[in-house]
């Protein structure tokens, strides 16, 4: 048997075998990203069920990467799979975000109040010597017990999230090194994107399932699409263990992060400009994502939808999401037809599904349905923007654009929107054109961004930066959602006295919050990162970073 023939057993090789290693890869990441914002879009029902102010529900939502950042669990997750490779790491993450996800659950069930451990957060955790001097710590006297457990448990299922991450990375390089890699890594973050969409639209209808609202059933069906993330790891290690077999080569694995690459890293202006701008923009984007819904329910004018009426059943949930499958997976199938014909066929479609889809939402008249739309562009244009930048180059560009994007449509949901309070057309119009907007600036970060780490930092060291910058990435998305609610609370003071003293309900509360100063901080993070955009286009120019050069030469 020639060399050849080999080569052509393996299932590398195969089309069919390495695009369904990329499909058990993305897809546990997509479930990952269910769950990471699956009560984002229940956050008013978290105040009037659990009792989490914003304050609570800020802190909670930022526990996700506490240990990731103050406890570097990030780097110890870059330097378990550099030791143990990508098939063990996979299985662990798969179990760690599982483990997590099930203590979350059951911080909000029924089961936990009244009981004993729920006395036992309720007395304990109220201080941490060290972090509560510092301003650090992910607890607070007065948080609800069910809040910090849950927090305790977001936290691990950060550390597994954030592992996944890194692993399915390598993954994809592994099976498509010197094939569709770009197209791969494209695919796996268009699907992850949709795993937003699917939290704000599923899980409201869980937590309101059978007209008795329960949080904790939300949460239940993130943990058993976690259950699910697990087993399809387990597929894929043996899959990933069979080609090594195949073609008898060792795991990949990079050089181990080394504390002396620091001072290399740490001394280059532009790698700082990129990391900052990196942490700046997600700071804006992410933590965002957690208040939109409750944001929407506070600054649109719903009617509410009767019992009876066919869009208030489950069957429209499901209708919806598949309209939103046609949206997606039409504007992405467009960037790769060759035939015009074909290619203005499937946009006419990814419009027309469009434009079906915020009709649903509208008619259902809830905040939940009508922010899902915030992937669906971005999931069409990704591809276009990361083609751009491999030919036609301008990436220190794009990150001016995204940021200009970032500041006007944070701006106008804290200043345009309120204006259509009562108008129940014109400020549904009005979100869906600046979340469609939004959504597709955040595709300008990912495809100009990331591709630009390896022009500033030498090739030897290009894993340590990565692994830095996460790092500084994992502080912004650890200390805005925290910020939000605690700016929330502080600049409602007497929406919050008024819940204290029983004027009004949790209920009532939960959705007449004033959003315009955490807006206003978040389009302040766009500031920053527009000025940092020039700097860094400077930089470029003057030292030659080739930043505004194509990435294919």
């Amino acid at each position: 048997m020639t060399t050849t023939n080999k080569i052509h057993l393996t299932l590398r090789d195969s089309a069919a075998m390495r695009w369904t290693a990329l499909l058990l890869l993305a897809s546990a990441m997509f479930f990952s990203y269910i769950f990471m914002d699956i009560l984002s879009p229940i956050k008013d029902l978290m105040q009037s069920t659990r009792g989490w102010d914003s304050t609570a529900f800020g802190t909670m939502q930022g526990s996700e990467t506490f240990l990731n950042v103050f406890v570097f669990f990030l780097i110890f997750a870059g330097i378990i799979l550099d030791k143990m490779g990508v098939r063990f790491t996979a299985l662990l993450s798969g179990v760690v975000m599982l483990v997590g996800a099930t203590i979350n659950w059951y911080a909000v069930t029924e089961g936990f109040a009244g009981s004993g451990l729920e006395r036992w957060f309720t007395d304990n955790l109220n201080y941490i010597p060290g972090f509560d001097e510092l301003g650090i710590s992910p607890f607070y006297r007065g948080m609800p017990a069910s809040a910090k457990f849950a927090a305790v448990g977001f936290m691990i299922f950060g550390c597994g999230v954030e592992m996944a991450g890194i692993t399915v990375s390598r993954g994809i390089v592994k099976w498509f090194k010197g094939r569709e890699m770009a197209l791969a890594m494209g695919s796996e973050m268009a699907l992850a994107r949709l795993g937003v969409a699917t939290c704000m639209i599923f899980s409201p209808v869980f937590a309101k399932l059978g007209g008795d609202v329960d949080v904790s059933r939300s949460v239940a069906f993130g943990v058993v699409l976690l259950l699910i993330a697990l087993i399809m790891f387990i597929v894929y290690f043996f899959m990933d263990k069979k080609l090594d077999a195949q073609t008898g080569e060792a795991e990949e694995k990079d050089d181990p992060f080394k504390i002396s690459d620091l001072g290399k890293i740490l001394t280059s202006s532009g790698f700082w400009l990129v990391a900052l701008l990196c942490v700046l923009y997600y700071s804006a984007i992410f933590p965002f994502q957690k208040y939109a819904v409750n944001m929407l329910q506070c600054n649109l004018t719903f009617t509410e939808v009767s019992p009876d009426s066919f869009w208030a059943t489950n069957t429209v949930t499901v209708i919806q999401y598949c309209i939103m499958l046609v949206v997606a997976a039409a504007a992405f199938a467009s960037n790769f037809s060759k035939k015009k014909s074909m290619k203005n066929g499937l946009l006419v479609v990814a419009v027309v599904a469009l434009v079906v889809f915020c009709y649903m939402g509208y008619m259902r008249q809830s905040a939940e349905t009508v922010f899902a739309v915030f992937p669906l562009l971005a999931v069409g244009i990704t591809p276009i923007l990361g083609n751009y930048v491999d030919h036609k180059g301008k990436a220190a560009t794009m990150l001016i654009l995204g940021s200009l994007l970032l500041i006007a449509c944070h701006l106008t949901f804290a200043f345009v929107l309120p204006m259509f309070k009562g108008n129940a057309v014109g400020g549904i119009i009005v979100a869906y054109l600046t979340i469609l907007v939004l959504g597709s600036s955040f595709s300008l970060v990912p495809a100009s961004l990331w591709p630009s780490v390896p022009k500033l930092v030498d090739a030897k060291i290009i894993g340590s930066a990565y692994a830095l910058i996460f790092w500084i990435q994992n502080i912004g998305l650890w200390l805005f959602p925290l910020l939000i609610g605690k700016v929330l609370d502080k600049t409602n003071a007497e929406l919050v006295a008024d819940l204290q003293n029983g004027v009004i309900t949790s209920e009532q509360a939960a959705v007449s919050y004033d959003y315009t100063a955490p807006l206003v901080m978040l389009a302040s993070l766009g500031v920053a990162a527009l000025v940092l955009g020039f700097v860094l286009k400077m930089v470029d120019k003057k030292k030659g970073l080739g930043l505004e050069e194509p990435n294919i030469k």
